[in-house]
Parts: C-alpha cells; sequence; structure tokens
C-alpha cells in the first residue's frame, strides 16, 4: 500500500496548492459553526437545542445544494482538463438555474411556515419556539449562498481553490464579529439574542454574493463568463447534466435527509434537550475534525476530473486513484488524535466553562467524542472512495448506492426500533447511527478493487 505514495514531488506540490485553501475554507465553514455554538450556548440551553434543530432543516437544504454543485463540478472537472470554456458555462449556468429555484422554494416555505416546518425536527415546544425564530430570519441567506457556491465550486475545478478560501474566511470573520454585536449588543446595538445570530449569517451571506459578482465581472480571467451559454445552456448539456448530476444531486438529498434524521430521533427520545445539546456541541466539534478529510477528497475530485478530461490512461488514472486512497488513510489516522486529546485536556476545562449544559448532557459528550475518534477514519476513507475517486472518475450511480444504501436499509431503521421499541440508551443509538461508516468503508474498498470506475464524461462538441 505504501508503494502508492511514491509519486513525483511536483504532483504532491500540486496536491498542496488545490487541498490547502479548501482545507482552511472548510475550517472556516465549520469555526463559524462552532463560534454559532459557543455564541448561542452562552445564551442556554433551549437556544442551543433550537439552533441546532434549525440547522438540521437547514443541512438537508444545504446538502441538496451542495450536490447541485456537486454534479455539475463532476463535468467541469473534465471538461476542464480539455479547456472547453463554453461547455463549462453551460454546465454553470444549469447550476445557478436548479440551485436558485430550489433554494427559493424551501426558503419561502420555511420563511411562511417555520413553527410547522420546525415541529417536525423535535416534539419540545421550547426547541421549536427557538429554531422558527431562528429560521424565518435567516431562510433566505440560503438562496444567496447557492449562489455563490456554485461559482466557487467551478473555480474550485479549475484549480482556483484560493478564491473560495478568501470568500468563505472573510464572510466566516464578518459572521462573527456581527455574531459578537447582534447576539450581546455591543458597541451601541441592541441584544437581539438568537435573533441576533441569525442577521449575522444573513448579512454574511450579502457579503459573499457581492464579493464573488465583482470577482466573476471584473476580475476572473480563468473562466470568463460567457452570458449567452451562461443563460441558455442548451439540449446536450442539459441532457447530460440529468444525466451525471442527477444521482449526485439524489444522493446529497437522501444522505442529507438520511443524516438529519438521526437528529429527529435524538430529537424524540427520552431526555431530548440534554441529547440535542450534547449532539449539537459534538456535531461542531467534529465538522473541525473533518477538515482534512474535505480537503483531500474535494481535491482528489479535482485532480481525477482533470486527468480524465486531459485524456490520461485508464491505468495512471486508476494509479492516481489509489495514490489518494492511502493518503485518505493517513489523514483519517491522524485526524482520529483531535477527539482523544480534545475528550483529555479540553471538555472540563474549555468547552464544559463554555457551554450551559447539565452533568447529564456532558457525559453523553464524552461518550459522542470517544465514539467520533474511530468514526473519522471511516468518514475520511468514505469520502474519498464516494466524492473523490468515484465522483471525480464520473461513475456517479455506484457512488450514490454506496453512500446511501447502508444508511436507509440499516442505521436509520435500526436507530427507530432501538430508541423507540427497545427505549434503547443513547450510547447504543449513537453507536448504530455511526455503524454505517464502518460497512461503507469495507464495501467501498473492495468496489474499487475492480479498477471499473474511470469514465470519461466529455463531448468533443458541445
Amino acid at each position: 500500500m505504501l508503494k502508492t505514495l511514491r509519486r513525483p514531488a511536483a504532483e504532491y506540490r500540486a496536491l498542496l496548492a488545490l487541498m490547502l485553501p479548501i482545507i482552511l475554507q472548510n475550517l472556516a465553514s465549520s469555526s463559524l459553526g462552532l463560534a454559532d455554538t459557543l455564541m448561542v450556548g452562552a445564551l442556554g440551553q433551549n437556544e442551543l437545542g433550537g439552533l441546532n434543530q434549525a440547522n438540521t432543516v437547514f443541512f438537508v437544504l444545504q446538502l441538496f445544494t451542495f450536490g447541485i454543485q456537486s454534479g455539475g463540478s463532476v463535468l467541469i472537472a473534465q471538461y476542464w482538463g480539455k479547456r472547453d470554456l463554453g461547455a463549462i458555462n453551460r454546465v454553470m449556468g444549469m447550476s445557478f438555474y436548479l440551485s436558485f429555484i430550489f433554494t427559493l422554494l424551501t426558503s419561502t416555505a420555511i420563511t411562511l411556515f417555520p413553527a410547522q416546518i420546525m415541529s417536525l425536527t423535535t416534539n419540545d415546544p421550547m426547541l421549536v419556539d427557538c429554531a422558527a425564530r431562528y429560521s424565518k430570519i435567516v431562510a433566505y441567506s440560503f438562496v444567496l449562498n447557492s449562489l455563490t457556491l456554485v461559482y466557487l465550486g467551478a473555480q474550485r475545478n479549475a484549480g482556483n481553490s484560493k478564491l473560495g478560501m478568501t470568500v468563505l474566511v472573510s464572510s466566516m470573520l464578518i459572521n462573527v464579529f456581527l455574531n459578537w454585536v447582534l447576539i450581546f449588543g455591543k458597541l451601541g446595538f441592541p441584544a437581539l439574542g438568537l435573533e441576533g445570530a441569525a442577521y449575522a449569517t444573513f448579512t454574511a451571506r450579502i457579503f459573499e454574493v457581492v464579493f464573488v459578482a465583482v470577482y466573476a465581472l471584473f476580475v476572473d480571467k480563468k473562466i470568463p463568463l460567457m452570458p449567452k451559454k451562461l443563460l441558455c445552456p442548451g439540449k446536450i448539456i442539459a441532457k447530460d447534466y440529468i444525466k451525471y448530476a442527477t444521482p449526485v444531486v439524489i444522493n446529497e438529498t437522501l444522505w442529507s435527509f438520511g443524516y438529519s434524521m438521526y437528529a429527529v430521533v435524538f430529537g424524540h427520545m427520552h431526555g431530548a434537550a440534554d441529547i440535542v445539546a450534547a449532539y449539537s456541541i459534538t456535531g461542531s466539534l467534529e465538522r473541525i475534525m473533518l477538515v482534512l478529510c474535505g480537503g483531500v477528497g474535494t481535491a482528489a475530485a479535482v485532480i481525477i476530473g482533470n486527468e480524465i478530461g486531459e485524456g490520461k490512461s485508464r491505468e495512471k488514472v486508476i494509479k492516481t486513484g489509489n495514490w489518494l486512497l492511502t493518503l485518505s488513510v493517513i489523514t483519517g489516522l491522524i485526524t482520529a488524535l483531535f477527539p482523544l486529546l480534545t475528550n483529555i485536556f479540553l471538555l472540563d476545562p474549555v468547552v464544559f466553562r463554555v457551554f450551559e449544559v447539565t452533568s447529564e448532557a456532558k457525559d453523553i459528550v464524552r461518550m459522542m467524542i470517544l465514539v467520533t475518534a474511530v468514526r473519522v477514519i471511516f468518514k475520511t476513507y468514505n469520502y474519498m472512495v464516494i466524492v473523490g475517486v468515484l465522483r471525480g472518475g464520473g461513475n456517479v450511480r455506484v457512488a450514490m448506492v454506496l453512500d446511501i444504501i447502508f444508511m436507509y436499509l440499516w442505521s436509520i431503521p435500526a436507530c427507530i426500533v432501538a430508541a423507540f421499541v427497545f427505549d434503547a440508551s443513547i450510547t447504543t443509538v449513537f453507536l448504530l447511527a455511526v455503524s454505517e461508516d464502518a460497512i461503507k468503508a469495507v464495501v467501498g474498498g473492495l468496489l474499487l478493487r475492480r479498477g471499473d470506475w474511470v469514465r470519461n464524461l466529455t463531448r468533443d462538441n458541445v
């Protein structure tokens, strides 16, 4: 396995140049989630739980948008290998249309019926009230965010991952600063509490769109906008987009919905307030743990897609995939150290001094973080298999099936039965929830050994 690491130094430099900005971008997004959790957590356990339940709904919305962006990225990465800028503009146009329509409709529904929608995630009236107050303000920010992410995704697949890092790190800093001002009433502003966090998020999203619009219109030379092709993608690209992007959109939507079901189960168990608060804290820490995973996996999809578009042989692309898979295992082992060290050194002196949670919630956090230490190893490998190798290689249907089948046929049913039929403890239910990652890693590794995942999806004349 270690033989696959023998690659030219130039390839490692290219990987780092692409990967490091993505890692910093992911770290900024994760840090923002942690900052929201820390600041809102200072308001009380109900506000913290309400924020988590609201974000459970928005998580589905974000992952659908990510699916649209990722589906387009499968094509964009390969067309960038061919340097076909016209086709890239057409794919971007399809992604813009779909993202805008979906987020506009869902954001409108959340704004009009916040309490009814948030009540689907928990039966605790206090959590529902807090989630509804937050969600009706922040909902339309996801329309703006979807447009930003489509453009940044296209730039990343053309090798410009620094733009996404610059935009999202800047946005994160603005968001955190406005959180401090609006949640706690600093600099002469009123203390808006949970609503202040929502207004801060919305303002940061406006900044992102303005920044990206200025860059695209006046600065960018890599993917010049072609309005005619952007606004009229055409039947050929529309057909290819539906064929290759639809499985990715379905994949991300079903995965995000299924992942959100765990929060729904936790929100309806006995002692839901403690469990949801603990899950919110653990989730914020886990997102930081997985920044390396996301950086390596996303960079891998770009590298593999570009190689296929450039016309490299199947054998060379497979060797690149094996190299990246080995790196993902090493990354996962390194990442696993973070939750272990957090449990030993940071929980009592740092985390539990910030969050106002009960002793029961603290015990649940300790358990979840220990389990997460093992889970991140499997999750890092799975992200590389599904997002990096299979999607980057164009085999989107196998990626879709692998990502969701064990969640829906095993983990979710097992959690529901354990929680509501056998009244199992949160430890048992949480272990069942994460067990899909281990199963998925074993099956994914066996699938890749067949080596038939390389697919060239581009056309010579669009």
